[in-house]
Order: structure tokens, then sequence, then C-alpha cells
């Protein structure tokens, strides 16, 4: 049976669900022509867009291969990265908050989102789950929303990262998706809040973004033991599309440093998204309150 192109309105633009032409179960999302997913229902192992590959890789090697996780997500479109961690640490509980519910739905309907097993998708403002989730309730932490492609800055805030730190568990991690360009205003103050609030932080990202050619995904991961730099480093160096690995210190050698994002200092102003291969965009937040 031939697949065909779905479309439909949702709160904050017009989706689409399209069929790969390469892969018989693949399905790109993509709001208002802006790839948010992938998904291949066959192999959710499967990840196309190089930033979520790099998200998983840290997950991998974080923990032990198949220890399942308790794992939180602010964004979820197609949810690739939850399908991921289903299939690979089976027995993992899963939250996803994602506010565009015609969005949730489109995915529900057609992508098989409820055959997910131990996935629960809320329709719900992701930073208020954050701060009504229980101290100590989560392994994984995953941060990657904008909002009407827009990057939220008031995720990056210290006071927000320590409502996250608060809610993972000792040794749990934190990746964060960040667009940015040259001069990275938003990515380094970004990390500098991390770096606030975690004792723990590397950068990932592709050389070209990092020495400020052009923009790009930038993740972020952080946690309270020792990351995984070693082995992310060595699959970073021989990835389709090079990942670099930087600690704060190499990261401030090559790009600079800024002061931390506060609340009463939220100082940056992100370049913004565009159309672009590896840029993945979750769905658009509230334009008014953080979803």
């Amino acid at each position: 049976m031939a697949r065909v192109r779905v479309e439909r309105s949702v709160w904050f633009g017009e989706a689409e669900l399209v069929p790969d032409p390469h892969r018989d179960a693949g399905w790109t999302v993509a709001v208002d022509g802006v790839t948010q997913s992938f998904v291949d229902l066959a192999d959710p192992t499967y990840l196309k867009l190089p930033y979520v590959a790099w998200i998983g890789q840290a997950v991998d090697r974080h923990w032990p291969p198949g220890t399942a996780v308790s794992a939180t997500y602010l964004g979820g479109a197609g949810c690739t990265l939850p399908r991921y961690v289903a299939a690979t640490r089976p027995g993992s509980e899963q939250t996803v908050f994602e506010l565009d519910e015609p969005l949730v739905e489109l995915v529900r309907e057609h992508l098989a989102l409820d055959e997910v097993p131990g996935l629960e998708v809320r329709v719900q403002d992701g930073r208020a789950g954050v701060h009504g989730a229980p101290e100590d309730s989560a392994d994984l932490v995953v941060l990657d929303v904008f909002r009407a492609g827009n990057v939220v800055t008031e995720l990056a805030t210290v006071e927000f990262l320590s409502e996250v730190a608060r809610v993972l568990r000792p040794g749990g991690l934190f990746a964060a998706n960040i667009w940015d360009g040259d001069p990275l205003p938003f990515a380094l103050g970004a990390f500098a809040s991390v770096c606030e609030v975690f004792p723990h932080v590397l950068v990932l990202a592709e050389p070209g973004v990092l020495l400020r050619h052009r923009a790009g995904n930038i993740v972020v991961v952080a946690s309270t033991r020792d990351l995984p730099r070693p082995h992310l480093e060595a699959w970073g160096a021989a990835a389709t599309n090079r990942m670099s690995c930087l600690t704060p210190r190499q990261l401030a050698a090559v790009a600079g440093t800024a002061p931390p994002i506060t609340e009463a200092n939220p100082h940056t102003t992100p370049v913004p998204p565009v159309l672009h291969p590896h840029h993945q965009r979750n769905s658009p937040e509230d334009q008014t309150s953080e979803a």
C-alpha cells in the first residue's frame, strides 16, 4: 500500500508527515516546512538527524547497555528519542511534555505513538511539568524546545536549570539542544548557566558551528558524575557528520565565554533558527508562557 503525505493545521503552523523515499517505514515530521523529527516505525534505533544521534550516544554511554531509565522530555513532536530509549532500554518509564495538542494527535494517529512501551505524552507546559515533578524522580531530562521558531531563553536560566537538577537523581543526565550562530550569544550563555548548576559539562557540535562559520545545533550534556568524554570524542571523530566534544575550558578557547543567563539578566539574543538540513525544531511552545 502506497504511503501518502499527510497535512494538517496544528496550533503553531501547518504540519506535514512526509514518507521517506529511502526507508519504507520512515517519516519526516515537519511544521511550516521545517523538519521537527524523523521517525522510522520499523527501526526506532535509527537516528537520522545528527544532533539526535549525539544525545543518543550520550545516553548510551552514560549507563550500561539495556539499563532502564526514567526519562522526562521537554518537547516531543515525533518522539524520536523516547522511541529510541524504549527500544534500547526496555522497561524505561518516560514522560514527554508537548504543548501542541493537534500535533500530538496527528503523530498518535499516524505514527503509532501509543505503541511505544512505557511512554506517556502530556499536553502540558513543560516548565510547569518540571516544577511539579518530585525531587530525584528522573534519570534523564532532555530539553529540546523552540517557541514559534525561536529559542526559549527562560529555559536556559540558572534558576530553571536548578529545578532540572532537583528533579534529576544523583548521577543522572541532562541534555539540551540549542540552536545558535556567530557570535554564539545564546549558546555560550546557556553553557555558562549549565556550568553554574552541574559539575560535569560537555558541549557537542559540528566544528563549523563552534568555529562560528555557520549556525547550527549545539548539544549540552551535564551530570553530577563524570561524563563519558573519551567515548564521545572517539565516536564523534568517526561520525559521518563529524562531532566535536569539548570541555568548558576547550570551548572557551575556541569560542569564548559569556555570563550565565539568569531571570534577572536574560542578556542573550539568540540567532534565529533557519531552514537547515541538520536542524530539527521541536514543537513551538506557547508564545506567552513556556510549555
